[in-house]
């Protein structure tokens, strides 16, 4: 019994270190900045409220702390991911903030997923980054000292 649990064990910290090397691998770069705040926002809700509402965080916050004294990216997943398309509503604001340096990033997995279930691939809007995995894009930037923030 102690050798099928060590087993185990061993197996599942392989299994974890594997993971994690092959998630270090996958991840998008952090981006270099010396701004005095990082957040980042999370929309995961294709409601249209809720996209707004993060964009307007987004905006107010870059407002209230001035652009060179605060670095923000919007990261999407799951039906958030709308947001990032071409051609949805906000497309023109979000050009807007991205000239002002708000960055905005999409979900390879979700892209990937809706592709297969509506049979054509989606196309992001200009400048949208895609990373490997929203949620791990959200850890990612947290475990690096970005505040989390999911209006």
């Amino acid at each position: 019994m102690l050798k099928n649990t060590t087993q185990r064990i061993l197996w599942l910290i392989g299994l974890f270190i594997s993971c994690q090397a092959f998630a270090a691998q996958q991840e998008a770069p952090l981006p270099e900045t010396f701004a005095e705040h990082k957040v980042v926002l999370q929309i995961s809700d294709s409601d249209p409220f809720k996209q707004t509402l993060v964009l307007n965080v987004a905006g107010n916050l870059q407002r209230y702390y001035g652009a060179e004294n605060v670095d923000i990216e919007v990261v999407s997943f799951g039906p958030g991911v709308r947001l990032m398309l071409k051609g949805n509503p906000n497309q023109v604001r979000m050009q807007s903030m991205m000239a002002a340096g708000i960055r905005f990033s999409a979900c390879a997995n979700t892209l990937k997923n809706f592709a297969g279930k509506l049979g054509h691939e989606l196309e992001t809007g200009n400048g949208i980054q895609v990373v490997p995995a929203g949620a791990g894009r959200l850890l990612q930037l947290n475990a690096a000292g970005w505040q989390l923030l999911k209006p």
